[in-house]
């Protein structure tokens, strides 16, 4: 019976030991937390999850949907620059990187090309906001043939920039108080 009780008691020491040396750590950053935006947790979260499952960073800071099957890349292509258009976004450069691709290697690659695009008045928020967020500009939309020929849309998930900091953009009313 001794020899449990004692067990027990190191074991209570070392979760004692354990909490005051990531405690600090830990409350950090909680209090940081508290006063981020809401969905700033929830956003942090879905981007570990990623990176877990997909063991790639890049992974887990992008949104992508796969094209339908039969849909052309031209016809993507044109959708693409149509949609920029109805919603009043300025087509800043066009990267057709797949083309070139082929164009130096002499052989050929598969369907690439990264669309830039910005709305000046969105960038100006953005760079009110906090100046670092002109890596993010202009914004990036990919249009990607996989090795199986199949094609993706790819552009950086943003919710991070939205909801990952403090709430200065938008705010729920816990912050507002």
């Amino acid at each position: 019976m001794g020899i449990i009780r004692n067990i027990l008691a190191l074991l209570g020491l070392g979760a004692v030991g354990i909490a005051i040396w990531i405690g600090p750590e830990l409350y950090k950053y909680k209090s940081a937390f508290d006063t981020f935006d809401d969905k700033a947790f929830a956003t942090y979260k879905k981007m570990a999850d990623q990176l877990v499952e997909t063991g790639n960073s890049a992974a887990a800071t992008v949104w992508k949907a796969k094209v339908a099957e039969g849909v052309t890349f031209e016809e993507v292509d044109q959708s693409i620059k149509q949609i920029a258009i109805e919603r009043n976004i300025r087509g800043v450069g066009e990267l057709p990187l797949g083309d070139q691709v082929a164009a130096m290697t002499g052989k050929p690659w598969r369907k690439l090309n990264i669309y830039l695009y910005c709305n000046p008045l969105t960038a100006a928020k953005m760079i009110e906001h906090d100046i670092a967020y002109a890596a993010y500009l202009p914004c990036r939309v990919s249009l990607v043939e996989d090795e199986k020929g199949q094609l993706w849309i790819f552009t950086l998930d943003m919710d991070a920039m939205i909801y990952g900091g403090h709430c200065r953009l938008h705010c729920s009313k816990r912050h507002l108080e």
